[in-house]
């Protein structure tokens, strides 16, 4: 999605021209009008942000807030979730006070509970003043954002573990998910602390990838994204995944390979997206702007874990081409897909994607590559009609969406005749039969009159 300034031709009436826009002013244009879909699709989707204490120490609470405030005037709903790890260290550090971890948890007793408290207080204090300042020309000018904070989490003790007894640390029990909701509707920013509370009233000191995640899987979130000090999930040469599945996450961490606090971080974000949660993202607080370049460009700035369910979602095989075939027989009749026939879904049978439940397959897509071009595409999209409504086909999109950009593919584009809002919703475009690869154009059946639809990736 990212623009492309170099492909916007300067405007030969702005020479000697004062009155004409600079080059500078249509590529922010250009721009502006690319990252429109971004926003119409992430209006009124629910975020949950959880960024930790080191952010605020290393001084970018300010520019988050920014950030974070010209996602909530664009209709986005936010939950944010802060850390207090530094902040609690150091309020142990002034009383003297030894900190005591394992299993990558802080062993809470009594007087660093006092410590935690203090802290999430501080820091919650600090967040709601900063998302206070409305001075003009600033990123806060008119923003008038309402901060609500609450006891919203119900903790139970962690327990002894090994023979380790955590004391006053805890792990997430219960969400108030409808209470969020309500405050949510009302327009209002929610924001939590790493501390949650038992039926008894007692405090536990959570970790903010634990309450994050939660409240995320609660509110069947629309993304849940980490603020991390690693540079997303990094590839086996050390270079970022801009994204990588829940299956090939469960491997990295089973692996062992990652640092502690990347593993613990990549840990919660696919328990979110095994929870339900449709994306989950890992990237760099220390990048201006992170949050903003994650959101609206292509390849974003750190790693999206991407929800399967993988026991439904799998490449076809062999095996799978009678179900397929008895699947789009009754949209050949009809004359929504060309007829193709089972020896043709024979031979492209590895370009097929199904979906299944129980072994019984209920929708299939197919993606078609084209050498030496940078589009493909997108065919046999279809889920049985007792099934549809439930977000399968977006499922199986999504999943040919992923292939195709692992592949290289810039743009996706399908033929349709009779289902060409269906696309246009999901981020489709209308085209023309001459934009398409010269392999498929010259395929093209006239007869059919097919709409050309593309998609950027």
């Amino acid at each position: 999605m990212n623009a492309n300034p170099s492909a916007i031709k300067p405007n030969p009436l702005s020479a000697g021209n004062p009155a004409a826009p600079s080059v500078e002013s249509v590529d922010f244009v250009s721009w502006l009008r690319s990252v429109a879909p971004y926003i119409h699709a992430f209006r009124n989707k629910t975020f949950v942000i959880g960024f930790p204490g080191e952010l605020v120490k290393a001084d970018r609470l300010e520019t988050l807030v920014h950030d974070v405030a010209l996602l909530a005037a664009m209709g986005m709903r936010i939950v944010l979730v802060h850390g207090s790890r530094p902040q609690v260290q150091e309020q142990l550090t002034l009383r003297n006070i030894e900190s005591r971890f394992s299993n990558g948890l802080r062993i809470t007793d009594k007087p660093s509970l006092e410590c935690a408290k203090e802290a999430s207080g501080e820091l919650r204090l600090d967040i709601e003043a900063a998302f206070s300042a409305g001075l003009p020309n600033t990123p806060m000018g008119n923003a008038r954002i309402r901060v609500i904070s609450g006891n919203f989490v119900t903790a139970r003790p962690v327990g002894i573990v090994d023979g380790i007894d955590f004391e006053h640390t805890g792990i997430v029990r219960k969400v108030e998910s409808e209470a969020i909701r309500h405050a949510l509707n009302s327009g209002a920013l929610v924001l939590l602390s790493p501390l949650g509370f038992s039926p008894t009233g007692e405090a536990f000191n959570l970790s903010m990838e634990d309450v994050a995640a939660s409240v995320a899987v609660g509110l069947d979130a629309d993304k849940l994204i980490f603020m991390a000090e690693q540079e997303g999930v990094p590839a086996q040469h050390g270079e970022r995944l801009a994204e990588i599945s829940e299956e090939d996450a469960e491997q990295l961490l089973a692996r062992g390979t990652l640092h502690s606090d990347a593993a613990f971080t990549l840990e919660h974000a696919l328990r979110a997206c095994r929870g339900g949660v449709e994306r989950a993202h890992i990237i760099p607080f220390h990048h201006d702007g992170a949050l903003i370049l994650e959101l609206f460009t292509h390849d974003g700035i750190g790693t999206m874990i991407v929800e399967e369910t993988l026991e439904a979602l799998r490449p076809a095989t062999i095996d799978d081409v009678a179900a397929i075939v008895s699947l789009i027989e009754p949209l050949e009749a009809d004359g929504t897909f060309v007829r193709r026939g089972r020896a043709k879904i024979e031979r492209d049978i590895d370009r097929f994607t199904v979906i299944e439940h129980d072994g019984v397959i209920f929708g299939c897509a197919a993606l078609y590559l084209f050498p030496k071009s940078t589009m493909a595409e997108l065919a046999c999209l279809m889920v049985q009609p007792e099934t549809q409504g439930q977000g399968d086909g977006e499922r199986l999109l999504k999943s040919i969406e992923q292939q195709a950009r692992q592949a290289g593919v810039r743009q996706l584009f399908v033929l349709t005749t009779r289902t060409a809002h269906w696309f246009l919703k999901r981020g489709f475009m209308i085209g023309n039969v001459e934009q398409l690869p010269k392999l498929r154009k010259e395929a093209y059946d006239w007869a059919r009159k097919s709409q050309v639809l593309i998609k950027s990736l």
